[in-house]
C-alpha cells in the first residue's frame, strides 16, 4: 500500500473560492480528533500559550514550544497539513533569524509556516518561501503584538488591509488569515487575492475558516465573542471528574478483584512505530 501524503501548500492554494475549515491543535488526542472528522488543514497556533500554558498573553511562547506542540500533532496525523506559528521574536529581526525559526519548525514537522504582519513582513516571507518553505501570512489583528499597540479592535481601514494583503500575496504566501477584519473588507480582499483567505472573526465571505479549538469545544473560559461554541467539554469533563473522585472517597471504584483467577484483562501499552 502507498503511503498516505500529506496535503500540500498548492493543494490549499488550489482551494481558492471553495469554503473549507482549519481549527487549532496542540497535541497528538485532539490532532487525532481533528483529521478523524474530516479537517485536513490544522494550525498549531501559538494561541497555546493562552489556552494549554495559562500564559495571559502569546508573546513569552517559545520557538521550543511550536516545535514541541508541532511534532505532537504531526504525530497525531497522517493526512493534515500542519501549519505552525512562528512565535514573537523569531522573525521580526532579520530575514535570517525568520529562516532558521522556520527551518526549526519544519524539521520538528509543520508542514508550513505562520507569521503576522502585511507590507513590514512582505520580506520575511518572501526569504523563507525562497528557502523553501511553504507560509501563510496574517493581517488585521495581530495577537503577539496588539496588547502593546491598537488592542484587539475590529479593522476597517480597507485600503491599508488591502495593501497588506497584496503584498502578503506577492512576496509569496499560499493562504493569508484575516483575524478581526470588516465583513465587507475581508470580502473584498477575498475577492481581490488568488489565494485563499482564513478568517477569524472576520465575517463569513473568507473562502475558509479558523476557530481556537478550545473555544469551538467550550474548553477556554475566555473566548471571544465572535468563537461558537459547539460543545461544552469543560463542563463533560467537570461532572466525570467528579463522579470518579465520589467514587473514589465512598470506595465504590476500584471495584472488588474478580474471585476467578486470570479473567482480568492485560493492559497493553501500545507505542506508535
Amino acid at each position: 500500500m502507498a503511503p498516505v501524503r500529506r496535503l500540500t501548500s498548492s493543494v490549499i492554494r488550489a482551494r481558492k473560492g471553495k469554503r473549507f475549515p482549519v481549527i487549532t491543535a496542540y497535541d497528538a488526542p485532539f490532532a487525532r480528533c481533528v483529521e478523524d472528522a474530516g479537517i485536513d488543514v490544522i494550525l498549531v497556533g501559538d494561541s497555546l500559550g493562552n489556552v494549554v500554558l495559562g500564559l495571559e498573553s502569546t508573546a513569552p511562547v517559545e520557538l521550543d514550544d511550536m516545535c514541541r506542540h508541532g511534532a505532537a500533532v504531526k504525530r497525531g496525523t497522517s493526512r493534515a497539513h500542519v501549519i505552525v506559528d512562528l512565535p514573537f521574536g523569531t522573525y521580526q529581526a532579520s530575514d535570517e533569524d525568520a529562516v532558521r525559526a522556520s527551518i526549526a519548525l519544519v524539521k520538528a514537522g509543520a508542514s508550513s509556516v505562520k507569521l503576522e504582519g502585511g507590507i513590514d513582513a512582505a520580506s520575511r516571507i518572501a526569504a523563507i518561501v525562497r528557502a523553501g518553505i511553504p507560509v501563510v501570512g496574517h493581517i488585521g489583528v495581530m495577537p503577539q503584538t496588539a496588547g502593546n499597540t491598537s488592542g484587539f479592535k475590529r479593522k476597517a481601514d480597507g485600503e491599508l488591509l488591502l495593501a497588506d494583503a497584496r503584498a502578503v500575496e506577492a512576496a509569496g504566501a499560499f493562504a493569508v488569515v484575516l483575524e478581526m477584519v470588516d465583513a465587507d473588507v475581508a470580502r473584498q480582499i477575498t475577492a481581490a487575492l488568488a489565494i485563499p483567505t482564513i478568517g477569524i472573526g472576520a465575517g463569513p465571505h473568507c473562502d475558509a475558516q479558523v476557530l481556537v479549538l478550545h473555544d469551538a469545544l467550550g474548553l477556554y473560559a475566555h473566548a471571544p465573542p465572535f468563537a461558537k461554541r459547539f460543545a461544552e467539554l469543560a463542563q463533560i469533563a467537570t461532572g466525570a471528574l467528579q463522579a470518579y473522585a465520589s467514587e473514589v472517597r465512598d470506595g465504590t471504584f476500584p471495584a472488588a478483584p474478580s474471585a476467578v483467577a486470570g479473567d482480568e484483562p492485560v493492559y497493553v501499552v501500545s507505542t506508535p512505530s
